[in-house]
């Protein structure tokens, strides 16, 4: 379908075959539950329903249809319907890694890698077994029993992908971060847990640099008393210098570990047995660290593989990650069903953006998943990847980190496929997986998700907690899923986990989204209800601000915020970033493209809603997964400190922030003093 108009949201842009629909792995399921359970269902619509008002017999359905691998069957399915405090599948015993081999497809590779260095380079099923075995070996030798955390400082590199299995087959507990994060964000991270081996690397490439950590490394061996042994891997140099290391003795190259073949074993834990501890993006105070269990993530990312992205056996499935992002975790489920994890090293933008599509096409990609932030990239650079590039397997193109703008779905529909699937998702470290996303059955409208996932009972409530449709609500999930998480690290008496979710509306969780849910039952994402600006009691997400701002040809990119100053009066910046030749960099914005920003605010916002001034900066501020950092702008406009307002090392572009200190309110010095 071509689109050579002015897109309007909620504009039908595909919809999937007959013949697309029947083959679909979602409609296996619906074969089967009738078949199986005597269950019919009319569409997804109402099989959604039933998932969400009887979670017991939907989760005991999955375990079931995916025939999962137990020591131990489960004596219950769920203890109660309460959040927090559910507990799931009680009494079973399994493993999570066990059944990242068991659909393996010999004649296809388990993981395909390249990096801005190397070339393509597949892995085999075999090599991904031996180099796990060798590994748990390795980790057994060292003493690492199951429970222990082995804390990684790795890139997105095969390497990530064996020492993640090899540390979930023993029972002990993974945790990850990229080496681009700072050492402080790192060690803010891994010191909470307190890991017995630190697997790193010697430094990494990103944008045609490259960056040496062997310095990092020598702080966090410092930082970390309970590291027993550093596994390194040398990525920069054959042989790094670890002179310097204050744990020099107890390092040991990856090289050196025992070669021999060995049998791959699998430990047997509880389901709710601790798998990976994820962590908040930490951009003031301490991250959280988010434990998921064995037995969560598995069925999760089974039914997320399985019937939301229609993964299957022999697929190439992509989504451009860091290690510490969750999304490398959801490709590594992947495998789960037999298809090909694909991973990249290195920054989506070298040597220019095209270098993505390049690498889609040269692994066979049949899922392609990035942010939102890299599709509208591209379609402001012009670019054209269905005609640059043989893009021919691909069917589905995935989108998240924040909402795609409808003009973005349609920039896929023109310029990458007009076949594929657009698999929009919204969810989060959280659950390690996501709440609203794609659905191969259903067509896909601009600007919309195209339903909530199966199992989750997302509800969009008004400021009374009352459900609402076709009008923006906060995002809560009102059923408990195993993929919650078992606990926060640490969170002795489970208070730090409660107030996250559960403080603003007792025994729901709230997410921190605002949320549409149409009458047609898609989703609409309109940002952190956090940064929601909030001019003279009237409600908006941040993210249509961003899309009419976005749309001048002349802005690059967008921040704004909104807050009440002492006198009672509403003050509304909007910060933008010009495409090269469209200021002097002082700061100023030329009054004709103020004007069309503040005419599209005004024609597709309201009046209400345009900023009481425009200032053009550098740079906008972003965390390390991506997101817009809107409330640490908010807290240096109203007094804090730029060195206070934010982790520098959880940022991509830490340095930014100072530029937002040149704009501090005076209204609110002049209350301050």
């Amino acid at each position: 379908m071509q689109i050579n108009h002015r897109i309007q949201e909620g504009e039908l842009l595909w919809q999937p075959t007959p013949q697309m629909a029947e083959q679909a792995n979602l409609r296996r399921y619906m074969l089967w539950l009738e078949r199986s359970r005597r269950l019919t269902f009319r569409d997804y619509h109402q099989l959604w329903q039933w998932s969400v008002d009887e979670p017991e017999a939907f989760w005991e359905s999955l375990w079931h249809y995916f025939d999962i691998s137990a020591s131990r069957r489960y004596l219950s399915i769920l203890n109660e319907r309460v959040m927090p405090g559910a507990r799931w599948f009680a009494g079973s015993q399994l493993n999570f890694a066990e059944h990242l081999f068991r659909e393996a497809v010999e004649h296809e590779p388990a993981i395909i890698f390249r990096s801005e260095t190397e070339p393509l380079r597949e892995v085999s099923w075999e090599e991904f077994r031996h180099q796990t075995a060798r590994l748990a070996l390795a980790l057994r030798g060292i003493g690492v029993k199951p429970g222990d955390r082995v804390a990684a400082y790795i890139p997105n590199i095969p390497e990530a992908i064996f020492a993640f299995a090899a540390t979930a087959s023993i029972g002990a507990v993974w945790s990850g971060c990229s080496p681009d994060f700072g050492t402080d964000s790192v060690i803010d991270r891994f010191s909470q847990i307190e890991p017995v081996v630190l697997i790193s690397v010697d430094g990494y490439h990103y944008g045609g640099k490259s960056h040496n950590r062997i310095d990092r490394l020598a702080k966090l061996q410092n930082a970390l008393p309970t590291v027993r042994k550093t596994i390194l891997l040398p990525y920069l140099a054959d042989e790094p210098d670890i002179s310097s290391l204050p744990g020099a003795a107890n390092t040991v190259n990856w090289h050196d570990l025992p070669p021999g073949r060995v049998d791959l074993t699998f430990t047997p834990v509880p389901f709710d047995h601790p798998l990976w501890i994820l962590y908040s993006s930490g951009t003031t105070g301490l991250p959280k660290p988010i434990v998921h269990g064995h037995g969560g993530m598995l069925l999760e990312h089974l039914k997320y593989m399985e019937f939301h992205a229609d993964v299957r056996s022999g697929d190439r499935f992509f989504w451009y990650s860091t290690t510490g992002w969750m999304m490398w975790n959801v490709v590594v489920a992947a495998l789960l069903r037999g298809s090909t994890a694909v991973i990249y090293d290195g920054s989506p933008g070298y040597p220019d953006l095209n270098a993505l599509w390049q690498f889609a096409e040269d692994a066979h990609m049949t899922n392609f998943g990035t942010s939102a932030a890299f599709l509208t990239s591209c379609m402001k650079a012009g670019l054209n990847p269905g005609a640059t590039f043989d893009l021919s397997r691909l069917r589905s193109v995935g989108s998240t980190g924040s909402p795609l703008p409808p003009e973005g779905y349609a920039w896929v529909y023109e310029h990458v496929s007009p076949h594929v699937m657009l698999n929009s998702t919204s969810g989060g470290t959280d659950i390690c997986s996501s709440f609203v996303g794609g659905n191969p059955t259903l067509p896909v409208y601009a600007g919309e998700i195209q339903c909530r996932i199966l199992g989750s009972k997302v509800e969009a409530w008004d400021e009374n907690g009352r459900a609402v449709i076709d009008e923006v609500g906060e995002m809560v999930i009102t059923q408990p899923m195993p993929c919650m998480p078992i606990r926060f690290w640490g969170d002795a008496d489970g208070s730090r986990y409660r107030e996250s979710y559960f403080d603003h509306f007792p025994g729901v969780w709230r997410h921190g989204d605002w949320i549409k849910i149409t009458s047609r039952d898609t989703c609409i994402i309109y940002g952190r209800s956090d940064a929601t600006l909030n001019k003279q009691g009237v409600r908006i997400g941040t993210s249509e601000i961003y899309r009419a701002v976005e749309m001048v040809p002349a802005v690059a990119d967008s921040l704004v915020v909104c807050y009440e100053r002492p006198d009672g009066t509403w003050h509304m910046p909007l910060f933008v970033v010009l495409r090269e030749g469209n200021g002097d960099g002082s700061g100023e914005v030329p009054s004709a493209i103020r004007d069309q920003i503040t005419a599209n605010i005004r024609e597709r916002i309201a009046p209400r809603f345009v900023p009481d001034e425009i200032i053009a900066v550098p740079g906008i501020p972003y965390t390390l997964s991506g997101k817009k950092m809107e409330q640490p702008v908010l807290r240096i406009l109203t007094g804090t400190p730029a060195e206070e307002a934010a982790s520098r090392d959880a940022m991509k572009n830490p340095g930014i922030l100072t530029v937002f200190a040149a704009y501090k309110d005076p209204a609110i010095n002049r209350a301050e003093k």
